[in-house]
């Protein structure tokens, strides 16, 4: 599956959405990516999580881990393509992901770590300390959509099925807050 038919997906299923949103960051923009919009669907998702687990078929992954709550439902049917277990990471404290909720981890394990889009990383990131403090061995990243231009890095092996470009802008500087158009919370959208 290639960069342009992962987004091609995203538009069908009306999850490129365009307007003024405030990023996880803090930062603005003018488009948003809501995967919940996708994965809402489960033959598209199905789709996407054959491409991811294609990529890693050959690795011998015995659990794909998703960070809460967009890697959740990645995480679930990429294992079900890898014909193993899956589990998340969810906020423990304001700095950390933890897998909780009594998921076992067995020191060694080979771990794939999937999430919907990646901005700056850092859910992913936090998740992987989480993972090799209980000694799993980390396999790679996989996520549907990479909007960091490349600053995103782990030192795993990474593949983003799609790369986006998608302008940003600290509150102080953005065009849209000066052309005076109304913030929209993504989490409020309805249509």
């Amino acid at each position: 599956m290639t960069s342009e038919e992962v987004l091609d997906l995203f538009r069908q299923s009306g999850a490129l959405i365009e307007g003024h949103f405030v990023y996880a960051s803090g930062r603005h923009g003018r488009y948003f990516l809501q995967a919940a919009r996708i994965l809402q669907y489960p033959e598209t998702t199905e789709k996407l999580c054959t491409a991811i687990a294609d990529r890693f078929r050959d690795d011998n992954i015995q659990l794909v881990v998703g960070p809460a709550t967009g890697g959740i439902i990645l995480a679930y049917e990429t294992a079900r393509q890898l014909g193993c277990r899956a589990a998340f990471t969810e906020k423990e404290g304001p700095e950390a992901m933890a897998m909780k909720r009594g998921f076992k981890l067995e020191r060694g394990t080979r771990t794939l770590i999937v999430e919907d889009v990646v901005t700056t990383g850092g859910s992913v990131k936090k998740s992987v300390a989480h993972l090799r403090a209980r000694k799993a061995d980390i396999a790679g990243v996989a996520v549907l959509a990479d909007r960091s231009k490349g600053e995103a890095q782990f030192d795993v092996r990474y593949e983003p099925l799609a790369t986006i470009q998608m302008d940003s802008w600290e509150p102080s500087e953005c065009l849209l807050c000066e052309a005076q158009i109304p913030l929209i919370e993504p989490d409020d959208i309805i249509a």
